[in-house]
């Protein structure tokens, strides 16, 4: 045991060091300080004011937040509908999110740490049907077994497992994605035909989208290397899938962008076929790949390639990351000065400590944001901006020099849209603690106070051709990043934003669509339509319904950007916490198609993200 107290003592020594002082290189200026730390010392709640005797925020039922699921619902239910469910709408939207809150008599401390709930809504002729399962992923299994939390989460500390000595705390430590939860219930992403749920750990889930059975656990630390990756892969036209993990090497932390091939011949699936094969439908459009058995055979994470990888700024605080951008020719990775630090991290694992203890906010630093060629995997120029937090990149794009002239503008551009925040506050307030306090505490508002903004980042070195391409004479060479400021898109706080992605990931856009992230409005249960270009918006919302983030489905004979509909799950404040839904919205007007509600037989928690598979039902 002495020999473990020592090396704490040495990761507590060179941690406290690390936070003052530097290797000798030139990054010396622009390396955190002491006492920069956000994260340091623990979390402490917002005070609230128990002695309020009103609700500061009464059109926002915080609670949506704190359900459990009591019941799954592994078998389809029919719901009531109102008005009309578009008949050419076929299809599964599946989600995932927070599901249960408590295990025995233990509790999560954050939104983050509860265990996942897939939900699936299938829709076809006019009918939807609803389904929800936890998603069985070891740590949900754990503790289920043990009847409390045995695995420590991002901000719940478990109780200790009398089986885990801290000798095997050290020994997993070299073996990533098994020495961390791996409840992953944020998002659920497409590899080829098949589904799979994502964290920031390196441990994704493969799911059948039909059933919400967990089918098979999948750790991309064994498969290629990495310690985390975002929750928000790009998946493009051909099916290729393209994320950004970190991977640590002799060098430090890299950013590092991971290419996975689609399978060969693979189609997308489209509403006018029906499930494959594979899902227990004999007639698929597709079958002349899905019947393949080289297709059958599929596995995304062996044919994995290495794109390219940049260094972390700070080789023992690289940054957190949610989301990342993609153009044409470039990836953006976001390096937010929210950094996660390494001997912090290390230290959390042996001592069985929650992860947030180990994240570290650098106001006084700038975030940076890094083009990377997509053709040579290398650092093609950095900017700068002012710090700030974000989960979420809406979109981005290139923009050439004959519309930059237009405007006056002497250079081709880069352009990225972010839902930013001033810090990362908003983390804060979805502790559990904060959730409950929220209606007396003044300062909630502000926490959450975050808003859709543009940086165009200007590309030198570059000419078009004759085809309106970019050509890149050279990497763009600064003695230090090119500063850039911002350009607010809309007044209106903007969450789980999506665009028409079939159409314009990518690429130069006009609307995108986000949920409200404002709880101190007259409706905070609004769907947003923004138009990028002139910063007009529409919104949806009805008194006491919360929609969650919005999916756009193109008309099959779609005719503009806009001509579609916006699918969302929908769940009730107040006495409707039993209750489930699905809206289908005109995405052009923002006016109401048709919604089905479910009374289910428990209460109904709200998700996070979720994927849209067309001709699955």
């Amino acid at each position: 045991m002495g020999i473990v107290t020592s090396i704490i003592s040495f990761i507590r020594g060179r941690s406290s060091k690390d936070e003052v002082t530097l290797t000798r290189t030139t990054e010396e200026a622009n390396y955190p300080t002491k006492n920069a730390g956000w994260r340091k010392g623990g979390y402490k709640p917002p005070k609230a004011n128990a002695d309020a005797a009103e609700e500061l925020y009464p059109n926002c039922d915080i609670d949506i937040w704190l359900r459990s699921c009591e019941q799954e619902v592994p078998e389809p239910v029919e719901g009531k509908t109102t008005g009309v469910i578009p008949h050419w709408i076929k299809g599964t939207l599946l989600r995932n999110g927070p599901g249960l809150h408590h295990i025995g008599e233990t509790s999560f401390q954050h939104l983050f740490d509860c265990s996942a709930l897939l939900h699936r809504f299938a829709i076809d002729n006019g009918k939807v049907t609803y389904q929800c399962r936890f998603l069985q992923s070891n740590t949900f299994r754990k503790n289920m077994a043990a009847k409390r939390i045995v695995v420590t989460e991002f901000g719940t500390k478990a109780v200790p497992d009398p089986c885990q000595s801290i000798f095997s705390r050290v020994a997993a430590l070299f073996n990533p994605g098994e020495c961390q939860s791996d409840n992953a219930m944020i998002s659920i992403y497409p590899f080829g035909d098949d589904f799979y749920t994502f964290t920031e750990t390196p441990v994704i889930h493969k799911i059948d989208p039909k059933t919400l059975e967990t089918k098979e656990r999948v750790n991309l630390a064994q498969k290629v290397g990495i310690v985390s990756h975002t929750s928000h892969p790009h998946v493009m036209e051909d099916g290729t899938v393209f994320n950004i993990g970190m991977v640590v090497g002799s060098t430090g932390p890299k950013y590092t962008v991971f290419k996975f091939p689609p399978p060969k011949n693979w189609k997308p699936q489209t509403m006018d076929a029906r499930t494959n094969e594979k899902h227990g439908d004999t007639s698929n459009g597709n079958a002349e790949v899905h019947g393949d058995d080289e297709a059958e055979e599929y596995d995304p994470f062996a044919t994995a390639e290495v794109v390219g990888g940049i260094s972390a700024r700070w080789p023992l605080h690289p940054g957190y990351m949610h989301s990342f951008g993609v153009t044409e020719n470039f990836f953006i990775i976001v390096e937010q000065p929210l950094s996660i630090s390494v001997p912090e991290t290390v230290l959390t694992t042996l001592l069985n400590e929650a992860m947030a203890s180990s994240f570290r906010w650098y106001q006084d630093k700038p975030t940076l944001i890094h083009l990377m060629d997509r053709k040579t995997g290398k650092l093609y120029a950095t900017y700068s901006s002012d710090s700030f937090f974000y989960l979420h990149v809406i979109n981005s794009y290139e923009s050439h020099a004959d519309t930059n002239k237009q405007n006056g503008e002497k250079y081709p551009h880069v352009i990225i849209d972010i839902c930013c925040y001033q810090d990362p506050s908003m983390l804060d307030c979805m502790y559990v603690d904060a959730l409950k306090g929220a209606q007396q505490n003044a300062d909630y508002a502000s926490m959450f106070h975050g808003r859709p903004q543009r940086f165009k980042l200007p590309l030198h070195n570059v000419k078009e051709n004759a085809s309106n391409k970019l050509e890149f004479s050279e990497t763009h060479k600064a003695d230090s990043p090119i500063p850039v400021r911002p350009e607010q898109l809309c007044d209106l706080g903007c969450e789980t934003p999506r665009i028409n992605t079939e159409r314009n990931l990518g690429k130069d856009y006009n609307y995108f669509y986000a949920i409200s992230s404002d709880v101190n409005i007259d409706n905070p249960g609004t769907i947003i339509k923004v138009n990028v270009k002139s910063g007009k918006t529409k919104t949806w919302g009805i008194k006491n319904i919360f929609p969650s983030e919005p999916i756009f489905i193109p008309h099959p004979s779609a005719q503009s950007e806009d001509d579609g509909v916006l699918l969302s799950a929908l769940v009730w404040g107040g006495e409707g916490k039993n209750k489930a839904g699905f809206l289908v919205l005109d995405a052009k007007t923002m006016t109401e198609l048709g919604r089905t509600e479910f009374e289910l037989p428990g209460p109904v928690p709200k998700c996070l993200h979720g994927w849209f598979a067309p001709g699955l039902v």
